[in-house]
């Protein structure tokens, strides 16, 4: 478990016991004072979205500052399992851990560390951003950012990682930002081999759970949308690249992005 201390607001939380899965903790957390805390048995990231502050560990300090998830890229601290730190400043904050043997020391990842991606196009074209992608070091958990410009969709093809169709088995938070911040997105988690169907209207900070199945966003023309993942599961080290399965339904886009949209406007024929 995470355990805190201190002055700091909890915004948003998810952990084994309130969400029915068995890894992934995280905490959304704004501070303007002095908190402490340690991940008891769990590997910690923290990734800083508004402000900054200064995070004291048993290796020294670290200086965690970020305008806004819009305009940069962040740092995002590494904490191996049984690390006390100590959290400064006016920050809101990003707090994530999973089920970890501390097989990888505390380490500070700077932007320049991160794989950045354009993928895909035509209207689910986006960035997806490696903070913690599978190819930096961390036993179990991954950490992407995404943006998703106006009029488009993220997460399409919609893929699945629930064990599932041979897929890894892996739990994930979305956490949104959103501009201008009276917008929102659309969050859909799906699994029609059950008829399972849930729909979310996201609004900015709102925190959505993939407990299973699908789970595709789009961001309605006038909103452009951010959402921060944390990831946590079977996979351990470079398995962590294993990639997830899409929906055979959704599948061919990949190969034509254009989506094959009609024509218009329709007119009856003659």
């Amino acid at each position: 478990m995470i355990r805190l201390e201190g002055q700091v607001e909890i915004l948003r939380r998810a952990d084994p016991q309130s969400a029915g899965w068995r890894y992934l903790h995280f905490f959304l957390l704004r501070t303007r004072g002095t908190f402490s805390g340690v991940g008891e048995g769990l590997e910690l990231a923290l990734v800083p979205l508004e402000g900054e502050a200064w995070v004291e560990t048993s290796m020294g300090e670290h200086h965690l500052r970020r305008s806004d998830v819009f305009r940069q890229v962040p740092q995002v601290l590494y904490l191996p399992p049984q690390s006390p730190f100590r959290v400064s400043g006016s920050l809101l904050l990003a707090l994530g851990g999973a089920p970890a043997q501390g097989a990888y020391p505390e380490r500070l990842w700077e932007p320049e560390s991160m794989r950045r991606e354009l993928r895909g196009g035509g209207a689910a074209f986006r960035q997806v951003n490696h903070i913690l992608g599978p190819d930096l070091p961390a036993e179990r958990l991954i950490l992407y950012e995404v943006y998703t410009p106006s009029g488009h969709f993220s997460g399409w093809p919609p893929h699945r990682h629930d064990g599932v169709m041979g897929s890894p088995y892996m739990e994930e938070t979305y956490l949104y930002r959103i501009q201008p911040r009276e917008a929102f997105a659309l969050h859909l988690n799906y699994e029609p081999e059950r008829g399972w169907y849930e729909a979310f209207l996201a609004r900015d900070l709102d925190l959505i759970l993939v407990p299973r199945g699908y789970h595709p966003v789009a961001a309605p023309p006038g909103a452009n949308v951010y959402y921060l993942n944390y990831m946590a599961g079977d996979l351990v080290g470079a398995a962590r690249a294993t990639p997830p399965v899409d929906d055979p339904v959704w599948a061919w886009v990949k190969g034509d992005w254009s989506g094959r949209p009609l024509r218009l406007p329709i007119e009856e024929e003659k």
